[in-house]
């Protein structure tokens, strides 16, 4: 966090929770803070907040320097930004450059490591143009967030190539926010 701090200095922002649009606390900078992360947050929490935890990052809004929490991540509305994501700038290294011209539709098996790690997942991808496509896991994954890399294997665990997980991944959810966030304003309870 001092390194963070000395570099990048602090932008403090609100803490928000991501079902209700609730203020949660105030964070001192978004690059203080990683999807998926759980611990250290309760520092930023307001006591009422931290007791109804434990609370889970799991999106950024940067325009508005907003980080939305949640202590219900197992909860069905996260199902599907923990399942689903939009991958870009995908390329394929040797023995993978049969996938480069799959029509858009086309949907493809595939082993996927994300992150880093030993682990690798099942998972499809679906081709949305030449070099983007969504992806469908399997399994619900614990911390995806944009800017992560997303390495694509065939079954003998042959790496194939990779591509970015798209800022895009969280826009669905953070429309909804606005959507609900406007149902705050008109209706104050």
């Amino acid at each position: 966090e001092d390194f963070l701090k000395a570099y990048l200095g602090e932008s403090p922002g609100d803490i928000l929770d991501a079902a209700s649009g609730e203020l949660l606390g105030r964070h001192k900078g978004l690059w203080f803070h990683t999807v998926g992360q759980r611990k250290g947050i309760g520092k930023s929490l307001l006591p009422q907040a931290t007791a109804k935890g434990p609370w889970y990052v799991v999106a950024k809004d940067p325009d508005r320097n907003i980080v939305f929490c949640s202590n219900q991540y197992d909860q069905e509305m996260f199902d599907q930004p923990r399942s689903e994501f939009t991958v870009e700038s995908i390329s394929w290294m040797a023995g993978g450059e049969a996938f480069n011209n799959h029509p858009p539709g086309t949907i493809m098996p595939l082993l996927m490591k994300i992150r880093h790690g030993p682990r690798l997942v099942q998972g499809s991808l679906e081709w949305t143009s030449s070099t983007t496509g969504k992806v469908r896991l399997d399994h619900k994954d614990g911390g995806l967030a944009p800017g992560q890399y997303v390495v694509f294997y065939n079954e003998d665990a042959e790496c194939l190539g990779g591509g970015v997980i798209s800022e895009k991944h969280w826009a669905h959810f953070l429309l909804s926010y606005e959507q609900q966030l406007r149902v705050f304003k008109e209706d104050p309870v």
